[in-house]
């Protein structure tokens, strides 16, 4: 296959899998099989602890939790390997396990090489994804219309908020969140979600607690309300100095919580996942030299939609994917001193 040939990255992925690439660098037997994983030392940063680098057979990504601190898909791993971009590591792939080159390859999207080298700027292998894939196209935009009335009396000294999210009164007060004693909210945390132009399209309710039972919604939005096309927190986040690294998390407490923090240019997908129009939303405020650290929960489903985010975003802008240090932890859990760490790192 020429250098220059397009190469259709999802289906040279869904071709191969992590455990023939680690059976082709003869690493198989250094890995110890899980009931869905592959367990052991971290062959990027020639690691030794057993457990330090993380394999999902059924989803086919990766992840090292020691020095390399990121994870990826398989194409992501040979690229590491053998210091490639991605471009080099499909058509290596494709080489190794005697690919068709016509079902792999097509007319798309993505450019050369040589071409993508001179089009952006080359992220660094240690904190970003390198990948050439094309994004999604956004949903058809039907705005979320503005709401005609607002939650007066929300209580904001609730337990729920100051005890157990441990958010301060500024905090709560700049995001206009409170406990809602009666109404659409009755007994929920109300949050107000608005559109980039500062106006509030919907509210949240948070029930208060572990919902008792599957009937009962942790989160309630109202009918007809499109979650995928608005980004919270997108009003405020994007005021904040160009130059800042722009988080990315889950859920409005992480969003909340790292605003707490001091840190201000933070916004939430509302999920573990991007949508065609939070990922334009995105690109509207990005440029070239632009970073982006990816900070969804360390869970299946956190580790999965990072994977995604990054390969999408990483075409026009840096991106780094934050990998926690224990299994389940989430944004909202990060200290002042750690929060720091990681924005810095980036600055």
């Amino acid at each position: 296959m020429p250098k220059t040939q397009f190469v259709d990255f999802k289906a040279v992925k869904a071709a191969i899998t992590m455990e023939q690439v680690l059976g082709h660098y003869g690493l198989l037997d250094k890995f110890k099989r899980g009931a869905d994983s592959l367990n052991g030392p971290c062959p990027i940063h020639k690691g030794s602890n057993p457990t330090q680098f993380r394999i999902s057979v059924s989803k086919n990504i990766w992840n090292c939790f020691s020095e390399c601190k990121h994870g990826g898909n398989v194409l992501d791993f040979i690229a590491e390997m053998e210091d490639v971009t991605i471009h080099a590591a499909a058509l290596k792939a494709i080489e190794w396990f005697s690919l068709d080159p016509e079902a792999v390859s097509g007319e798309r999207d993505e450019a050369p090489e040589a071409e993508e080298t001179k089009s952006r700027p080359k992220p660094d292998v240690k904190t970003a994804t390198r990948t050439a894939t094309s994004p999604p196209p956004a949903e058809k935009a039907v705005p979320n219309p503005p709401l005609k009335f607002r939650l007066d009396k929300l209580e904001r000294d609730h337990p729920y908020l100051v005890s157990e999210r441990g958010l301060s009164q500024k905090t709560l007060i700049d995001f206009g969140v409170g406990y809602c004693g009666k109404g659409m909210m009755a007994d929920r945390i109300a949050i107000p979600i608005h559109n980039l132009k500062g106006e509030v399209v919907a509210y949240a309710g948070r029930f208060i607690g572990e919902p008792p039972d599957e009937n009962t919604q942790r989160y309630k939005l109202p009918p007809g309300f499109k979650k995928s096309q608005e980004l919270f927190n997108c009003d405020r986040a994007f005021r904040e100095p160009a130059d800042k690294p722009l988080l990315i998390v889950e859920g409005f407490f992480d969003c909340m919580k790292i605003h707490d923090h001091g840190y201000k240019k933070v916004v939430a997908l509302m999920g573990s996942t991007m949508s065609g129009a939070q990922e334009a939303i995105i690109r509207q405020h990005t440029k070239s030299d632009s970073h982006v650290i990816i900070m969804l929960d360390e869970n299946e489903s956190g580790i999965a939609g990072r994977e995604d985010i990054a390969l999408r975003l990483s075409k026009f802008c840096f991106v780094r994917m934050y990998q926690f240090p224990r299994p389940d932890m989430e944004p909202e859990h990060l200290t002042d001193h750690e929060l720091a760490d990681i924005v810095e790192g980036v600055a």
